[in-house]
């Protein structure tokens, strides 16, 4: 282990009879989880999720302590695996990390090589982590709704919480892929950006209107959610036959108040996105596509800031409190 030091800083969460805290320790290897690599980590990035864990207002860790972070990409300086070797870019999201198993909020984090991908061709290790488990989500998304026949032919796509990380990707990512996006956000200010990003109509939220019928015009021919409760509800009264719904959120609520109507009368789809447990042969295919035909054209304008460790606490409170735009990078490299 020459080429990893004896501690180094580490992003721990814990909650024990001092209550629950996020902090910065001085942590070794064989602190964290089991793995067969390890990597020096360049970047992780601050997702909805990791807001929730480092602040203890979701319960996302079902173990404690562990290290935050559900996303990180760095270099290999460890391997018993011979897939990877010492000198490898990689990059790792969901996964279980910071749920089950110490995340990426770490200058060195130990891996299972069964969830490591190498970094693709054409991304560095910054902009691998502005997309992150926001853009790998977004991806997602689409790649189920073509799986079930979505096509840019049928119409506009509809994208909720359009100006957060998932939203502001998939704005790019799904424009980029040849279809006519419609952001809705309560941002009204951040329109023009939306625009820039390749939505071609932006809808306030606090100006959307569901019908109370079951089923009302449609307007829209599938849609990627971020928020859940009422606007997913709403949002199944409003798909063109045979659209589908990929939901990938729950900020507005756990609960959908629909009926079976949309489904069988204008057979349309609801898809759950789970990005922490995709399979593996699916979560290369995806990254592969992320740096290809479907690598966001703007991501510069998506990555709103680089922060590092010390900063944290303060962009979990920005984006819990809805001031968050775009992606939040962390910069975790060892000095």
């Amino acid at each position: 282990m020459s080429n990893i030091p004896d501690t180094f800083r580490a992003f721990r969460i814990s909650d024990d009879e001092d209550g629950y805290r996020g902090e910065l320790v001085e942590q070794s290897i064989d602190a964290q989880s089991e793995g067969d690599v390890v990597i020096k980590v360049a970047y992780s990035s601050v997702n909805y999720k990791d807001a929730l864990a480092g602040t203890g207002k979701g319960k996302i860790l079902r173990k404690f302590p562990l290290n935050g972070g559900i996303d990180a990409a760095g270099t290999v300086v460890q391997s018993d695996h011979a897939d990877f070797s010492e000198g490898d870019e990689v990059l790792i999201t969901g996964s279980g990390l910071s749920e089950t198993r110490d995340g990426g909020y770490s200058e060195y984090l130990r891996v299972p090589s069964d969830w490591l991908v190498p970094l693709p061709q054409g991304l560095k290790l910054h902009e691998a982590m502005i997309l992150g488990t926001a853009g790998f989500t977004a991806a997602l998304g689409l790649w189920r709704m073509e799986a079930n026949g979505q096509s840019p032919d049928m119409g506009s796509i509809a994208v909720t919480g359009a100006s957060g990380g998932v939203g502001s990707l998939a704005c790019d990512i799904y424009s980029s892929a040849g279809y006519d996006v419609t952001a809705i956000s309560g941002k009204e200010d951040e329109f023009e950006w939306l625009h820039e990003l390749g939505a071609s109509q932006c809808i306030s939220r606090h100006e959307l209107y569901w019908p109370e019928s079951p089923l009302a015009s449609a307007q829209f021919a599938g849609a990627l959610d971020n928020v859940g409760g009422d606007m997913l509800s709403g949002l199944t009264r409003v798909i063109r036959p045979w659209g589908n719904i990929a939901s990938c959120g729950m900020a507005g609520g756990i609960g959908l108040n629909t009926t079976v109507m949309p489904f069988i009368i204008r057979g349309i789809t609801l898809l759950g996105i789970n990005s922490a447990g995709c399979p593996y042969r699916i979560r290369k295919e995806l990254w592969e596509r992320l740096a290809g035909d479907w690598r966001p054209r703007h991501l510069d304008r998506i990555a709103a800031e680089t922060i590092d460790l010390d900063h944290l606490s303060g962009a979990f409170d920005q984006l819990l409190s809805g001031g968050g735009k775009g992606r939040i990078v962390v910069r975790v490299a060892a000095s």
